[in-house]
């Protein structure tokens, strides 16, 4: 079976013999595709064709300790949606999801929207694996729209991004009947897990939707607020100095650094400037400010300071209130309703630990919900675990530190209290394989 190409809607020969629970029934789908498997985990998902290596790509360490076999059904599907940039499958049609049940059930359901502006496998790897193994069903989403020009999607500024926290309701409302059905009770807990853009959504869903869930888990979540800080706020300086840095600047180094990147995080300015400052810059203000370019579509790529209509000099406090407005439709408050653990890596340089994380759990202090969140700050954690093979001396990978927060968030929802919050120093000698397979947060 090619990657990405059509699923078989008939059972492969590797299939697991119990053919009579090869089905599934999500409420709401307007599609779906249901085949036993052997193996839900990436190790099998991958020789199968039942994952998208491309979507979970670069996300986690190689060093991240795969799981044995895990045995179930696999549910592929979309739900009604009228934009149709996500290719998986063969269907050009967003609102994709794909759900996992294991044969052995441990009562419990994982939901997960998709970090950046990947697809509904993103998660398959950095935490599908852990929950899959665990016992735990499994659903994921694409968020509603997908890749570099997600913002065509919607009528008004904010409308794409707004749907990915409609379209994460909307699946755990499914699944959660999926799951009723299939094995013939409801869950009997419902977490929520994410990175980056994921992360944010599990931010948002306690917040707005806690009902649905007894926790969550926000790896490194984008913060919004319609006052700042958020992403138009560090990173246009980040893009405007860049280049003087790169010439030498020590003047230009230190506003970057003003603009809350961590010092000791210069090593990764390179990469971010060419692969997530401009394009995330470019593409995220596009979705709520697309007048600031005119007629251009996100942009000027890596435009130099002083080009019309350059993102470099973008200025998000001098912008016409209408682009507050369109922030605030998907602005967290801290109010969160459920038990939430927050990991954030000291050197993300993507989100900045303090522009991000240590913002919004003041946040949620200041909302009188601090009993509610535990802190994690992973010393030499990176926004993603894609470079860490590359620095395996300088960066930390945070997998295992979610994997470890993870089964503590499991641990609070039957009463047993996690580690207090706080900072996670590299353990002195340890090898950079044994960062890789495992983190203690207490």
């Amino acid at each position: 079976m090619v990657l990405a190409g059509a699923l078989a809607t008939a059972v492969p020969a590797s299939a697991s013999a119990s053919a009579g629970r090869c089905r599934a029934d999500v409420p709401g789908a307007e599609r779906q595709v249901a085949v036993c498997l052997d193996d839900l985990t990436t190790t099998g998902t991958r020789a199968s064709g039942h994952t998208v290596e491309a979507d979970w790509a670069g996300l986690t360490s190689a060093g991240l300790p795969t799981y044995g076999r895990v045995p179930g059904v696999q549910v592929d599907g979309y739900f009604p949606d009228t934009s149709t940039a996500n290719t998986n499958n063969g269907w050009n049609h967003d609102s994709q999801f794909v759900l996992r049940l294991p044969a052995r059930w441990n009562g419990g359901l994982v939901v997960a929207g998709s970090p950046g502006v990947r697809r509904q496998y993103a998660n398959d790897r950095a935490i599908g694996d852990q929950a899959l193994a665990e016992g735990y069903a499994f659903a994921a989403t694409d968020k509603g729209n997908t890749g570099a020009a997600f913002f065509d999607d919607g009528g008004r500024p904010g409308d794409a991004l707004a749907e990915w926290n409609t379209r994460v309701t909307q699946l755990t409302v499914a699944a959660r009947g999926a799951v009723a059905r299939h094995y013939g009770r409801p869950p009997a807990r419902t977490l929520a897990a994410g990175l980056s853009n994921g992360g944010y959504l599990v931010r948002w869903q306690l917040e707005n939707r806690p009902w649905l869930y007894d926790g969550g888990v926000d790896w490194e979540g984008t913060l919004w607020r319609a006052d700042g800080p958020n992403l138009f706020t560090f990173l246009p300086p980040a893009l405007r100095n860049y280049p003087a840095y790169a010439a030498g600047s020590a003047a230009a180094r230190q506003s970057i650094l003003d603009a809350g990147f961590a010092p000791g995080s210069e090593f990764l300015w390179d990469y971010h400037y060419r692969v997530y400052w401009d394009l995330t810059q470019r593409i995220y203000r596009e979705e709520v400010d697309p007048a600031f370019d005119g007629s251009l579509s996100a942009g000027v790529p890596f435009c130099a300071s002083g080009t019309p209509s350059c993102d470099a000099d973008y200025a998000y406090s001098s912008r016409p209130a209408s682009v507050a407005r369109a922030v605030e439709r998907i602005s967290l408050t801290g109010r969160i309703g459920k038990p939430l653990l927050t990991l954030h890596g000291t050197l993300d340089t993507l989100l900045p630990i303090t522009r991000d994380s240590d913002v919004y759990d003041r946040m949620i202090s200041a909302a009188g919900r601090g009993s509610l969140h535990r802190y994690y700050r992973i010393v030499d954690g990176n926004h993603v675990d894609g470079l860490v093979d590359q620095y395996p001396d300088r960066l930390r990978p945070l997998g295992p530190c979610f994997r470890t927060a993870f089964d503590a968030l499991a641990g609070w929802t039957r009463g047993v209290r996690p580690p207090a919050s706080g900072t996670i120093a590299r353990p002195a000698g340890a090898t950079p394989a044994e960062l890789a397979r495992s983190c203690s947060l207490g």
